[in-house]
């Protein structure tokens, strides 16, 4: 019998996640549907259920409901509970939903296995404070860095998001100015800059000998955020497309127990 998966969110009609996961499906020999759900701004926490009375196995959830499937979760893994967010259900034999988030875990594979960048022992530095940064902390910090440090333009919340996160790692919080001479190994745009049109521009020396510049955004042509990074001196940059892929394959694994390879995928996506 043929499961079926979705994502759901609103908008949805850009939505990736049918083409990825319909390449995973192919590649694994799954025997499985993958579509898209426009949720209801209104009813989202009843489009899930509808959804999981109709047989469905499980769920991508994108924007703007991660923090209502949050909520709706019964069980959480450790990295949904501390994003404080869920973009992955699955829906268990007992009846139950399991929440996870899969964002960081995939930015992590993308940057360490794709582009073959180690983060173990690494300077890093996370631009952005909010539901993103939160996200992606607790993978990144998983891989024992030399140091992370958080930069965000309202220093208290860069603050209140490192203590929440501090027994997990040493988490460093500084101003934009004081990223200086730093020399970044790693240097993770978190913001929102890139989707309004802008680069971020950070003092000389922020991006270390050989750094890497990933951008969470992804898009058809290099982001603002990539392109400011290579001016300041980035030897590498990157856009989120492997950070999508990779999300997508940890939520296929949870699933199906089985973990696609994304290489070919990302290449796909990139040819169009």
């Amino acid at each position: 019998m043929t499961d079926r998966y979705a994502v759901i969110g609103n908008p949805i009609s850009h939505s990736k996640s049918p083409i990825i996961h319909a390449a995973f499906a192919r590649q694994t020999g799954q025997d499985l549907t993958y579509e898209a759900i426009l949720g209801p701004l209104d009813g989202f926490a009843a489009r899930v259920r509808e959804f999981m009375g109709e047989g469905g196995k499980g769920m991508n959830v994108t924007v703007p409901f991660k923090i209502q499937a949050f909520e709706l979760a019964e069980r959480l893994t450790e990295r949904a509970r501390l994003a404080q967010a869920v973009n992955t259900l699955k829906f268990e034999a007992d009846g139950g939903i399991l929440g996870d988030n899969t964002d960081g875990i995939g930015m992590v594979r993308d940057i360490r296995d794709v582009l073959g960048v180690p983060i173990a022992g690494r300077r890093v530095l996370l631009l952005g404070a909010g539901g993103a940064a939160r996200g992606v902390l607790l993978p990144l910090l998983d891989e024992k860095p030399a140091c992370l440090v958080i930069a965000n333009r309202t220093q208290e919340k860069a603050q209140q998001l490192a203590a929440q996160f501090a027994d997990r790692g040493d988490v460093g919080v500084a101003r934009f100015d004081d990223l200086g001479g730093q020399g970044f190994d790693i240097v993770i745009n978190a913001t929102s800059a890139s989707l309004g049109g802008e680069g971020i521009t950070l003092p000389a020396g922020a991006y270390g000998a050989g750094a890497l510049a990933y951008d969470m955004v992804y898009g058809d042509q290099p982001t603002p955020f990539m392109l400011r990074a290579r001016e300041q001196g980035a030897a590498r940059v990157a856009d989120g497309l492997g950070m999508l892929v990779g999300q997508a394959a940890e939520s296929f694994f949870l699933w199906r127990g089985v973990r696609p390879e994304t290489e070919r995928v990302i290449a796909m996506l990139r040819a169009g």
